[in-house]
């Protein structure tokens, strides 16, 4: 196996995470800002923390930078021509990004909650990480609104419909379950 086989199948790995997708807004002056990500996570309970991931010099990272706030916008299966609208760098700047979506504005950072997902939180940002050729954006969870509906997924470069089905818990070691487990032979 070369170099560039196990490059290629460490990036092949890292893409099988199954991740949310989200639309980020930031409202900066009379500007307007939104960007798809689908690296957001949550960070920590106590404060509640979440930390999403933006290529290093983006416009929208620095239009957060100075707002020190910004929107998270969790997009259902139905929203999924946005994820490719707002990754689009040809699409308009500023609110005419927004033109044909109907949104309000968050009561914490004015950036827009777009209609229609998931959920949509408000966030104050606390830190910025350099992490590679992206920045980790930490923030504390302000406001928040959340509505029902399936999640929009990426998983090995593509978006998926998240249909997702509750598992039983299970309570014991795996090594205990084995012992219990009636023989099949």
């Amino acid at each position: 196996m070369t170099l560039h086989d196990v490059d290629k199948l460490r990036h092949l790995a890292v893409r099988r995470f199954a991740t949310g997708v989200a639309v980020l807004t930031v409202w900066q002056g009379d500007v307007a800002q939104g960007s798809t990500v689908s690296s957001v996570a949550a960070v920590s309970k106590e404060p509640l923390l979440i930390g999403a991931c933006l290529g290093s010099g983006s416009v929208f990272a620095a239009a957060v930078m100075q707002t020190r706030r910004f929107a998270v916008n969790v997009l259902s299966t139905r929203q999924s021509p946005l994820a490719g609208w707002f990754a689009d760098p040809g699409r308009p700047k500023g609110l005419a990004q927004f033109d044909h979506l109907e949104w309000e504005p968050d009561l914490f950072s004015g950036a827009p909650w777009i209609r229609g997902s998931l959920a949509s939180i408000g966030c104050r940002l606390t830190a910025v990480v350099p992490t590679g050729d992206h920045d980790l954006l930490l923030a504390e969870v302000v406001t928040a609104s959340v509505a029902p509906g399936v999640p929009l997924l990426h998983f090995a470069g593509k978006l998926h419909e998240g249909m997702l089905r509750i598992l039983p818990r299970e309570e014991t070691h795996p090594v205990d379950r084995r012992a219990t487990t009636p023989s099949t032979a």
